[in-house]
Order: structure tokens, then sequence, then C-alpha cells
């Protein structure tokens, strides 16, 4: 009796590419507007984390929101630009 071994093909898994969100500063928006819209677009985001994303943008001309998987990162993106924001996303290096 013979024994046939198969072997198993090697995956490797991928992962998906990760896309940094950026909020851009703008002469516009209130601080407190620019705050609250960052906590209801992502809600993942704290109270102090949307402040320091905030001044980041406000200090160094944009701030990192999120990184994340590109569909999110776009649907967060044209989430805040639908609220006045200037946003755009990267891939992240």
């Amino acid at each position: 009796m013979s024994v046939e071994i198969l072997e198993k093909p090697s995956t490797t898994r991928k992962h998906a590419p990760r896309y940094r969100v950026l909020l851009h500063n703008d002469d516009y928006n209130t601080m407190e507007y620019v705050v609250q819209t960052l906590i209801t677009t992502v809600p993942s985001l704290s109270q102090p984390q949307a402040v320091s994303i905030m001044m980041e943008a406000h200090t160094n001309g944009f701030g990192l929101v999120i990184t994340c998987a590109q569909e999110h990162a776009e649907f967060y993106c044209e989430t805040l630009k639908n609220h006045g924001l200037s946003s755009t996303i990267e891939p992240e290096e």
C-alpha cells in the first residue's frame, strides 16, 4: 500500500494596503466645528484625539486623522469633505 502525500500550496496572506486620512487646515471652519465633525465622522476618535488632530492640522497644515483600509479611508475622506472640511487620503508607507 502506498501513501500519497499531498502538499498544500503555500499561501502567503497579503495585507490589504492601508491608507492615511489627512485633514487639511482651513481658515473657514471653527475649531469646535472641526472637532465635532471629526468625532461624528470617525466614531473611534475621542474628543481629546479629535482636538489633537485639529491642532496638528492648524499648526502644521495637515493632521493624520486615521490609518485604515482604503474603502474606509475613502468613506471618511468623503464624509469630511461633505461637511466642508478639506481632506485627502494617501497610501501608508
